[in-house]
């Protein structure tokens, strides 16, 4: 359950302090929470994560449209679904944290729904939808850029790291790529896999994900960001 200090702890997080803090709360709650509750039964995030997309769409497609002037109508639909894509998304979420503030049922919270991609997903969303209800589009367009946009460069190189880095280290003339997986935790409903990428037979990243794709793509991620050093 959200307490006023998890309200207040995100809020200074964000730097905008909510006028109908229902909003914030609605953001953060999981459909398993409110079917679990037998009275009381609060609104969940659907509604504000439909609306959150469409705000975010539209703020980023002006980005984009503004800082790509030369490309074309494709390239940059390419690099916008790169940024609001699922993966994208809960990698933005992990500097506020996100996880912690969400309120699910007990059953999605037995099978790992904490740690899910696609809910830490959709919360952003719900979160961009409750900040455009309570201050507006430039309240939600300052949480977009701050969150989702400062990167871009480097989350369109995330959206595919591991194709960018085979390219990069084939052109380079570098040597072989091979992914070992170097770890696991958790309980097997809820695993996480921890996987090094090495090029030749030095290790250049290593990344952890709920699957072994997922870990290898933060790998990439990683081993881009060094070769790019």
């Amino acid at each position: 359950m959200l307490s006023a200090q998890d309200i207040e702890k995100f809020e200074k997080i964000i730097g905008y302090t909510f006028k109908d803090e229902s909003l914030l709360i609605q953001a953060f709650t999981h459909s398993s929470f409110v079917n679990e509750q037998k009275i009381n039964k609060k609104q969940h995030y659907e509604r504000l994560e439909f609306l959150g997309d469409a705000v975010l769409e539209m703020i980023s497609s002006a980005y984009l449209f503004e800082k790509y002037p030369d490309k074309k109508e494709g390239e940059l639909s390419k690099i916008r679904a790169s940024l609001v894509c699922e993966p994208a998304l809960a990698f933005d979420a992990e500097q506020l944290d996100i996880r912690y503030y969400i309120q699910l049922g007990k059953g999605e919270e037995a099978t790992g729904g904490r740690n899910k991609e696609s809910i830490i997903a959709d919360i952003m969303e719900a979160v961009i939808g409750a900040l455009f209800l309570d201050g507006g589009i430039e309240e939600s367009k300052k949480f977009i850029d701050k969150y989702v946009l400062t990167n871009a460069d480097s989350m369109e190189m995330f959206s595919d790291s591991k194709s960018i880095l085979q390219e990069l280290v084939q052109g380079e003339g570098l040597g072989q790529i091979h992914y070992e997986i170097c770890g696991e935790s958790g309980p097997e409903h809820d695993k996480i896999f921890e996987v090094c990428v090495f090029v030749g037979d030095k290790n250049y990243g290593e990344g952890a994900g709920r699957t072994k794709k997922a870990a290898e793509q933060k790998a990439a991620y990683q081993a881009l960001l060094a070769l790019k050093k």
